[in-house]
């Protein structure tokens, strides 16, 4: 694993090319090896929990005003 850090830099400027390119299907597959490979380094571990405690946050925040329940004032 030490080039890691290579691959993921590839993996950036490939989806960076493709996306100059105009080829999105491209883009989305590097963009994703980039983010599998950054999530399989000891950086990047934390990082599915960081976005699920965003997205429970979020979801804690909007729940009230989505189901009505929540006074305004």
């Amino acid at each position: 694993m030490a080039s890691v850090g290579v691959l993921i830099f590839f993996a950036i400027v490939g989806a960076i090319i493709c996306a100059k390119a105009r080829v999105p299907g491209g883009a989305v597959v590097f963009a994703l090896v980039a983010i599998v490979l950054f999530v399989s380094t000891p950086v990047g571990a934390g990082l599915p929990g960081a976005v699920a405690t965003f997205l429970s946050t979020l979801d804690n925040a909007a729940t009230p005003a989505l189901s009505g329940s929540g006074a305004v004032g």
